[in-house]
């Protein structure tokens, strides 16, 4: 196709596609490490052109970018690469999860508060040396990181056309009678879809 100008290629297992962003019209699929020109985006999904002019729909979050010019230095990674805000989340996460289980053991929470006051917790967060896998929940996705940029690892569902929603907040609050220390608060004007559980699929040992 004149002019065609590729700006992704499939992932080496190949990428199932659709007709239209709809879940429900499959067509034919893209070949392992096909080259594509992504051409719009709705969402989670993602339109792409191949070399031929043939059209189609795919899950945009596992494309893999063709690598472009370098950025000119001191460039900043863009709010969907940078790691910062990702991990940030997940200290505040974790924190919160380690205060729960300090007041389970030290007599404060019976077994039933410490469920409650968890509930609707999630986090996911492998380190290997300087590579990390990342649990991003409100995308439902495993993002890869070498330090300075985020890359889709690996999805769970169909992609959808809806924005991401706002992440969840944890919010302490001082202790005392009758209060919770701790609340899971998702920001306002965004819902919460019900969430499969997370499987641990390769425990990696890190020497703090």
């Amino acid at each position: 196709m004149p002019g065609f100008r590729p700006t992704h290629v499939v992932p080496r297992d190949g990428l199932p596609a659709w007709e239209s962003p709809d879940p429900s019209r499959p067509t034919a699929s893209l070949d392992a490490l096909l080259p594509v020109q992504l051409v719009e985006r709705r969402g989670d999904w993602g339109q792409v052109v191949c070399a031929n002019g043939w059209s189609a729909w795919v899950d945009g979050r596992l494309l893999v970018a063709v690598p472009q010019d370098p950025p000119t230095p001191g460039g900043a990674p863009s709010r969907e690469e940078d790691p910062r805000p990702l991990l940030a989340h997940i200290e505040e996460t974790l924190a919160a999860y380690r205060s729960a289980v300090e007041d389970l053991v030290a007599g404060r929470l019976d077994a039933e508060s410490f469920h409650a006051r968890l509930d609707g917790l999630r986090i996911g967060f492998v380190a290997d040396g300087e590579s990390l896998w990342l649990y991003d929940t409100d995308r439902e996705r495993w993002l890869y990181s070498d330090g300075s940029r985020l890359t889709t690892y690996a999805t769970s569902g169909d992609p959808t056309t809806a924005p991401p929603p706002e992440r969840t907040r944890v919010v302490q609050e001082a202790e005392g009678e009758g209060q919770e220390p701790t609340r899971f608060v998702a920001e306002p004007g965004r819902g919460q879809a019900p969430h499969e559980p997370t499987r641990v699929v390769r425990p990696v040992t890190h020497d703090e």
